[in-house]
């Protein structure tokens, strides 16, 4: 008569597979609040970076000259021109404001949320890279403080203007350093973010994410609050970033292996 033997070999007791499932999910809560942490201190600190760098901001009006300037001399159009078509089709002025005001931080901490969770392998290169764009980005407000558009001659405050400002309506309004408008992170973040959504999904419809950028640099024209230079620069200097740190991650569906390893089974007869 055969005998048919099935062993789980190394199959953990119940209560022992439990208490290291409850270990490993309880890590992966204290790991999400660990680079939310870290993701809060490395904004504080930009922010206070970019509230020391308002002491330098006497040369800001001069660099603002000058920058017209150049944007002239490189035959680019005139954002003034821009945003003066623009303030004629009705809403476009108080849309562009609020998108300004409520899209471009609030989304990028939702994209890195959203990678930490799903594509951890993708979120630590993504969370280097914008930190470094932010870094190069301090650096460039310290050493280059520029007035933006909307306190030059020729174009106008819409936030001031409909009531919508995020600065206040003076210079001196606020903890914000206003005269920190090159490089544009507005930009540079939108374009690191549509990258890595595009890399960390498979959907036909992730090169939608494509419209991010476009978007806000749009937008950060018609508001008066960047000059064409900011934006390109901050795509020249986020390009490399992008490639350095390359996050793009595995989406592949294929189900997880079995927890239990596998039976042995043996006959005897």
């Amino acid at each position: 008569m055969a005998q048919v033997i099935l062993d789980r070999v190394g199959q953990p007791a119940l209560p022992e597979l439990d208490k290291k499932l409850g270990k490993k999910q309880h890590g992966g809560i204290w790991r999400i609040v660990r680079e939310i942490a870290l993701l809060a201190a490395l904004f504080g600190v930009y922010n206070l970076g970019r509230f020391l760098s308002a002491e330098h901001s006497g040369s800001a009006y001069d660099h603002a000259h000058e920058l017209i300037r150049w944007e002239s001399w490189l035959g680019l159009p005139s954002e003034a021109a821009l945003q003066h078509h623009a303030l004629q089709v009705d809403g476009v002025a108080r849309a562009a404001n609020l998108f300004y005001a409520s899209v471009h931080f609030p989304l990028t901490a939702v994209v890195l949320l959203w990678l930490m969770i799903r594509r951890p392998d993708a979120y630590g290169k993504a969370r280097w890279a914008l930190a470094s764009l932010t870094g190069l980005a301090l650096i460039g407000h310290m050493f280059f403080p520029l007035a933006p558009p909307r306190m030059m001659p020729g174009w106008v405050d819409t936030g001031v203007l409909l009531g919508q400002s995020v600065y206040g309506p003076s210079t001196h309004s606020g903890i914000a350093n206003q005269f920190a408008a090159m490089p544009s992170l507005h930009v540079g973040w939108a374009l690191m973010v549509a990258v890595f959504m595009i890399r960390a999904t498979r959907s036909r419809w992730r090169w939608l994410w494509i419209a991010h950028p476009l978007l806000t640099f749009t937008v950060v024209l018609v508001t008066a609050n960047h000059y064409w230079l900011d934006g390109l620069v901050a795509s020249t200097l986020a390009v490399p970033l992008l490639l350095i740190f390359n996050g793009s991650a595995s989406t592949s569906t294929e189900p997880p292996r079995a927890m239990w390893p596998r039976r042995q089974s043996s006959i005897a007869s």
